[in-house]
């Protein structure tokens, strides 16, 4: 909800010095020789205004009954607690304080929405105050103040403007009349949309994979909730960002002596799961990632070690009893487990599926992801899996041998968002064509890289991630957003503002890449970035998987099934 009429509020006068009185007071224009209630009345016999504010009680007084018989509004604006009002000479948390004898003289308040829902000094919400049901209980309308997407709020809005207003006009206490922001499509609150596919489930949230984060996501509205695989020194399977556990686990307080450097996995000294048995891993504490914390952008630091690390198999288990539509079971590293560690990931993650019967079931997709074409490979013969192809690098074209290449293996692609929308310095440029590529071959796009906090939104969105969603949902129609906060996707599936169709007067727009480029001044943009590269054939097919080593043996997979089947034919 927002103010649909005008609401006329008072600006600093152009050039005019910011010291002495508030530009928004009476006082302020009339030491400049200029009388805003003259003007306000003269322009009134022109123009009807639905609202007027000030936070200058005199003025607003000056105005009453003088408006003829038009219907305007006058609302009287509370600036900060301790400024001072200056016809009465009273602070304005001292005038608050006798809200009836506003009532005599205005309709409404408009009030920073601190003084609803205060933020205590870690950033998360108190308990609410009692103004707006006092204020409606005197018969005065209620106005929030101090929208801004750009302005981090609470960690309970976990960046998400939408769920911020939400708190002030849904929730089962109270309810403002309106909230004045800067960014409207947020302010207003189907079938064959995209799926909503978790990235470490709800890892906006709780620390990824964990069963907070698991639970978290099922709650907000998931469709898909996800596991990449790691491996344990001892060979269970379970769920984690990375098999380095030092960004997403306490480890480093207690096995910093296991660090190794591991180039065929990243550049970086790291302690790998593969190096620690499970025990040993289940004693770490889990670690709430900030991946913009450069930014001083925190996410919900009281719940920084909070849940439990998962095995595989009971994220089957509480996926299969939970209400998500399917999973999504994304396996890295597996040529160098097998070869230089004798963990056989993909055998893991098989017997897990099949354990859990999730190689017959047909009430929940399963979706099996890796960026080596050789993993995936080993899963084309079960129909009920679909198998997605995961493109890291950002491509700026998908010419067709490089997509007929990826269809021999897959399914669908797991693509970066700068991939389908090219951007320069957090300006959108334009669509790239890798979205018609891909569709042309019958694959599925799943979109990933959008996230909430509003530094990683390009300029175009205006901060607002449901706009982001939008442009990528409504205007390119991909088939799965990944995310790390599913709350957001869904409560943007679920409002009638996402049906760009429907005419409503606050719909979510997609934004078209490089209009607002265009409104730049040319010399005070900095350089274009030089455009991604072409993803190239020859990248995609990986070598077959090595054999898996066994104490001092290679063994194959194909011995390995041999040994399965001979086995199987003794006990029959």
């Amino acid at each position: 909800m927002m103010m649909q009429h005008l609401l006329l509020v008072f600006l600093l006068l152009h050039g005019a010095a910011a010291a002495g009185n508030h530009p928004a007071y009476d006082l302020f224009y009339k030491e400049h020789k200029l009388d805003p209630a003259k003007f306000v009345l003269t322009a009134s016999e022109m123009v009807f205004f639905d609202y007027i504010s000030s936070p200058e009680i005199g003025f607003l007084k000056s105005l009453n009954g003088k408006l003829g018989k038009a219907k305007t509004k006058l609302i009287f604006r509370f600036l900060d607690a301790d400024a001072v009002e200056p016809s009465t000479n009273q602070t304005y948390s001292s005038i608050l304080k006798n809200l009836a004898t506003i009532k005599s003289f205005a309709s409404g308040i408009l009030v920073p929405k601190s003084y609803i829902w205060p933020v205590n000094k870690d950033e998360y919400l108190d308990p609410s105050t009692t103004l707006v049901t006092d204020a409606h209980n005197l018969g005065l309308e209620v106005y929030a103040s101090n929208f801004a997407n750009d302005q981090p709020a609470s960690y309970n809005y976990s960046f998400d403007p939408t769920v911020e207003y939400l708190q002030f006009i849904d929730n089962p206490n109270f309810s403002v009349d309106a909230c004045l922001a800067h960014n409207k499509d947020n302010a207003a609150a189907k079938k064959n949309r995209p799926l909503i596919i978790t990235r470490n489930g709800a890892s906006g949230v709780f620390a990824g994979c964990t069963d907070l984060a698991y639970q978290q996501a099922v709650k907000d509205g998931a469709d898909i909730i996800d596991c990449s695989v790691q491996m344990s020194k001892d060979g269970v399977a379970f769920c984690l960002d990375s098999a380095d556990l030092m960004s997403d686990t306490t480890a480093m307080d207690s096995f910093m002596s296991r660090s190794a450097l591991v180039p065929e996995i990243q550049k970086n000294n790291g302690i790998f799961s593969f190096d620690l048995t499970w025990s040993e891993i289940e004693s770490l504490k889990p670690v709430l990632a900030n991946p913009l914390s450069s930014a001083n952008l925190l996410r919900n630091p009281a719940a920084k070690n909070m849940g439990k690390l998962m095995t595989l198999a009971k994220f089957l288990d509480f996926a299969k009893n939970s209400t998500v539509s399917g999973i999504l079971i994304n396996i890295e590293n597996a040529p160098y487990l097998a070869s230089k560690k004798g963990l056989d990931i993909v055998t893991a993650v098989s017997s897990a599926l099949i354990n859990a019967s999730y190689d017959k079931q047909i009430t929940q997709k399963v979706l099996i992801q890796s960026d080596d074409t050789s993993v995936l490979s080993m899963f084309k013969n079960n129909s009920s899996y679909n198998r997605v192809f995961k493109v890291d690098e950002t491509i700026s074209d998908a010419p067709k041998p490089a997509v007929d290449e990826i269809k021999q293996f897959a399914d669908a692609v797991n693509i970066a968002k700068t991939s389908l929308i090219a951007s320069s310095n957090s300006f959108l440029t334009s669509f790239t064509p890798v979205m018609d590529e891909m569709h042309a071959a019958n694959l599925s796009i799943y979109v990933f890289g959008l996230r909430n906090e509003f530094v990683s939104i390009p300029f175009d969105c205006f901060s607002d991630p449901m706009v982001e969603i939008a442009t990528y949902a409504a205007g390119l129609a991909v088939d799965g957003i990944v995310t790390e906060f599913p709350a957001t996707a869904s409560a943007y599936f679920r409002s009638p503002c996402s049906d760009v169709e429907a005419n409503l007067p606050f719909s979510i727009l997609p934004v078209e890449p490089g209009s607002l480029l265009k409104e730049a001044q040319p010399e005070l943009l900095p350089p274009a970035q030089a455009p991604a590269p072409a993803l190239d054939a020859a990248d995609i097919v990986d070598p077959p998987l090595p054999p898996v080593l066994v104490g001092l043996k290679e063994v194959s997979k194909s011995s390995v099934e041999e040994a399965k089947n001979a086995k199987g034919g003794r006990d029959h």
